[in-house]
């Protein structure tokens, strides 16, 4: 094995893309040479109504700190724009707001539902899309769609308030604000033109038929770290000279920025604007006639305490000086938030452009190379994904694939947490009510990070399975990165000292899927196909941490030491016909078989991490065999279905050729919950293959196998024989064996079942007649919705009863492919089942792929299924703008829940690579 230097693999990783400068800047920042991700597009789109913000009494986080007030409030952890960058420790952020002229407050943050206001959960309700971004941040770009018409804020809140579960969300296309396109197409773009010198062009269309007036307001500001008591250091921004501020802080120093809506037009000198307004900058002339308004980024007291202001500016005053004509609360001199104003009515298909540049050194014309430095970052992005597309990818994957990769880019966020702090509130502002119990033992938990979130506005916190799932795409476009994101989480300001890992911050202690051991197999396995390198320092810091997880899992979600395992709801929300997190009704305890499932897995992972570090460190050896006995172990509990061990069946129902969840009742009884859903097809994602080659360097494991063979046969009677080479000599270890696979497949690929045109349903369609369950004389039911659920488990923003999920589908997939390395072209099966139309197991795993890209793809009429029957999504100005949604219509692949999902939805990137390359081959 080659030894390799810590980050030599991404090094060689970039080199092998292509020779191009954005590749050169990663290797830059890898080496500390430079610092190119300082800066980036990390600002929340939602900061208000998170936990963070929440100080109540009843621990409501939708009702304690509200849109409505989130331009008048100061955020103790975070802040939120439209299109925002800022630093990695947010010490001051670029943003940028619009007015209509007909809205009652400007557009500086997104609009949405909070949970108790949709039918269906949070939402937001704006129209917005990822464009471009760069690994390094060196060129971003975004589009926010803006209605000219007032923006419906009330009439979209009343309408989902008033619907029940059952009807669709009422969509802000749905009040007709878009019809005759009476909007505009705002485009906001970010380039570097070095670490520390920023551009930003935000550009205007008017796509309507009629004249329209509109305001832009790039933005500057700090957040506020001075109100809490810690310190008295506020920062301040200040006029320079015309056009030109200067701002200064502790920790970032002094920066520089400038704005104008002039358009540069050099003259035969090529060196002056033609416009010549003298500005005292050493014989650079250069025009802006721009209005500055400053205010201080505090909170309006007045506003929303009755309290009196120290100081008449305050955070909201830049919305008061341009909605109310109040010139009183804004100054043209300092602050700590600033606004230039940039006014013009535009004819139907005019533009309007502002720029914005923003550094560390005091520049003489920000504009005398401002489009060239976007022209050569545009093209410098068209290099770097030219690069990462596969060979031959149509010009519509291209597209999916780069805003996908755009959009994961896009979700990174700085995420600012500290749960002590939290619970006590600071000096300035103490907690009143000190029994917080949300977070209870996450004392130790301090996050001060980038990470790349969920959906920045429905999910602008961090989720560890989410995390899992998004750094197998980030690893293509940011091998480093990736890897980082995955220390993070196991790092000891993350990871409890009993080694749980931290689930999201609605409940830290919720546990999620343990797929962080997967993930991290993943990322080293494409580092290792990708350059030939093994990274084993990566693979080995992760895998000290995660023995500390594994041991929890065991010590706490194994109550009765049998390896059949509780776990929750892990991520499949309102997947069973009650709540898997709370209490079952009688005392009873619930055994699932996905948690028993995921564990195989995670022992499975465990098992192949310690192979891969005991080929060159011999004390590795003796680990792997402590795995290899955890998994057997757990494949005979789960898989048994006759005789009872320890007084309990298995929960595989030969019968009905399906595992299901139990409940084992308070006197002993074991009670199937008959469910056909993603519960009984997660035990075909606990497989993995051995080698030959790695067999006959371990020979000490290989010993432990044959002794498991000779001596606990009784143990390896349900699952699949590791001891027979299937192809290539290669090894098999799996929770099911080729019989049981046959009976699980044959029901997953029954249309009437769970084979959908756009892959596989969360639950099967036969429960479109509800499953009835009773349990202690309660009756609980649960019934196939290829939709949003009409059920409330979960606050009702989340349906895993019929939807198409990526991650699952993902996972599947990768199994399947493992399938057909050790079955080979022989093993086939029905596809569909009942059409005689047989298929070897990779076939299978192709057609499924194809399928879900399917989702985004253009069809014959233009359309993409993903937004099919939303004729908006048609116009010129939207068929080539992709969202990503959470899940998707298990019937129609209409996409459901957040929009802007590109955390685990972003997956189709990489099964785009992975599909035409095995396509290709």
């Amino acid at each position: 094995m080659e030894d390799i230097q810590p980050n030599e693999s991404s090094e060689k990783y970039y080199k092998l893309l292509s020779p191009n400068a954005e590749t050169q800047r990663l290797i830059d920042s890898l080496k500390r040479q430079s610092d190119w991700k300082s800066w980036g597009t990390y600002v929340s789109d939602r900061e208000w109504s998170t936990v963070r913000e929440d100080y109540s009494y009843d621990g409501n986080v939708w009702s304690y700190f509200t849109h409505d007030q989130a331009r008048s409030r100061a955020y103790r952890w975070g802040e939120d724009a439209i299109g925002g960058f800022c630093n990695r420790f947010q010490n001051l952020c670029l943003g940028t707001a619009f007015w209509n002229h007909q809205d009652p407050i400007i557009k500086e943050r997104l609009f949405g539902l909070t949970g108790p206001e949709g039918n269906h959960g949070e939402d937001v309700k704006e129209h917005y899309f990822y464009i471009d971004n760069t690994p390094t941040h060196s060129y971003a770009k975004m589009l926010y769609k803006y209605p000219q018409s007032e923006f419906p804020y009330e009439r979209l809140v009343k309408e989902n308030k008033n619907r029940s579960k059952s009807e669709p969300e009422f969509e802000l296309e749905d009040t007709g604000i878009f019809e005759n396109d009476e909007y505009f197409d705002c485009f906001i773009e970010y380039a570097k033109a070095s670490e520390e010198d920023i551009l930003c062009r935000i550009t205007v269309h008017n796509r309507g038929p009629k004249a329209a007036p509109i305001t832009v307001l790039p933005h500057l500001w700090y957040r506020n770290t001075w109100s809490w008591g810690y310190n008295d250091r506020r920062p301040y921004m200040r006029a320079l000279r015309p056009g030109v501020l200067i701002g200064e802080e502790v920790h970032i120093g002094k920066r520089y920025y400038a704005s104008t809506d002039q358009q540069q037009s050099n003259n035969s000198s090529g060196n002056k604007s033609t416009t010549t307004n003298n500005s005292g900058s050493g014989g650079q002339a250069w025009e802006s006639p721009v209005r500055y308004m400053f205010t201080e980024n505090d909170t309006n007291s007045e506003r929303l305490f009755n309290w009196p202001n120290a100081s008449p500016y305050v955070k909201d005053g830049i919305n008061n000086a341009v909605i109310k004509g109040w010139d009183d609360v804004v100054n043209e001199s300092s602050g700590t938030k600033v606004a230039a104003k940039f006014h013009r009515v535009l004819e139907p298909g005019q533009s309007y452009t502002v720029k914005v540049r923003f550094a560390n050194y005091e520049f003489e014309n920000p504009w005398l190379d401002f489009d060239q430095i976007f022209a050569a970052r545009i093209h410098e992005a068209d290099e770097f994904y030219n690069a990462l597309h596969p060979e031959n990818l149509s010009a519509d994957l291209k597209l999916i694939q780069r805003q996908a990769l755009a959009g994961l880019l896009w979700s990174k966020q700085f995420y600012h947490f500290g749960v002590q702090l939290w619970k006590h509130g600071d000096p300035s502002h103490p907690r009143a009510n000190m029994n917080v119990v949300r977070n209870q033992h996450w004392d130790h938990f301090y996050a001060n990070d980038v990470i790349s979130m969920p959906d920045k506005w429905e999910y602008p916190w961090f989720a560890q399975w989410d995390l899992a799932a998004h750094v197998i795409p980030l690893v293509t476009v940011d091998m480093e990165w990736a890897k980082r994101q995955l220390i993070l989480l196991t790092r000891e300001w993350y990871m409890a000292p009993n080694g749980q890992l931290p689930a999201y911050e609605f409940q830290f202690s919720d546990v999620n899927p343990p797929i962080h051991a997967w993930a991290t197999l993943e990322v080293y396995r494409y580092i290792h196909q990708k350059t030939g390198m093994k990274d084993t320092a990566f693979l080995e810091e992760i895998f000290h941490k995660l023995l500390l997880n594994f041991t929890w899992w065991v010590n706490r979600k194994d109550e009765h030491g049998n390896n059949i395992f509780e776990g929750g709801f892990l991520g499949l929300d309102n997947i069973s016909v009650f709540d898997r997190s709370a209490s079952i009704p009688g005392g009873g305890k619930l055994e699932q078989a996905d948690g028993t499932a995921w564990m195989g897995l995670y022992s499975l992972n465990m098992l192949a991490i310690s192979l891969e570090l005991a080929q060159t460190n011999q004390a590795y050896e003796s680990i792997a065999t402590k795995f290899l006995e955890h998994f057997i172990n757990i494949a005979n509990s789960i898989t048994h279905s006759g005789e009872e061990i320890g007084g309990r069946k298995g929960l595989w129902d030969d019968e009905e050729g399906f595992f299901f969840d139990s409940i084992i009742t308070p006197n002993g009884i074991s009670q199937q919950i008959k469910v056909y859903s993603l519960v009984g097809l997660i035990p075909l994602f606990a497989v993995d293959i051995m080698e030959q080659e790695v067999l006959d360097k371990l020979p000490r494991f290989k010993a432990r196998l044959d002794w498991f063979v000779r001596y606990r046969p009784n143990l390896l009677t349900s699952m699949a024989s590791f001891m027979v080479p299937g192809q290539e000599k290669r090894r098999l270890l799996s929770i099911v064996n080729k019989e049981r696979l046959t009976k699980i497949l044959t029901k997953m690929l029954d249309e009437e079942k769970f084979l959908s045109e756009v892959g596989i349903r969360s639950l099967s369609k036969q429960h479109q007649h509800p499953y009835e369950f009773n349990l202690m004389g309660q009756s609980n039911s649960i019934k196939y919705e290829p939709g949003e659920s009409s059920s409330g488990m979960f606050g009702g923003n989340s349906s895993w009863r019929g939807p198409i999920w990526w991650p699952v589908q993902y996972l599947l997939i990768q199994s399947l492919k493992k399938y057909h390395m050790y079955y080979g072209d022989d093993f086939e099966i029905e596809f569909p089942t009942g059409s005689k139309n047989m298929m070897n197991l990779d076939q299978v795993q192709k057609e499924l792929s194809q399928r879900l890209i399917d989702l985004f793809t253009t069809n014959e009429q233009g359309q993409r299924r993903f937004s099919k029957n939303k004729p908006l999504f048609e116009r010129e100005h939207w068929k080539d703008y992709i969202l990503f949604y959470e899940y998707f219509n298990g019937d129609n692949g209409l996409g459901l829940g957040a929009s802007h999902q590109t955390g685990w939805t972003a997956l189709v990137a990489k099964l785009i690579e992975e599909h035409v390359t095995s396509n290709k081959d």
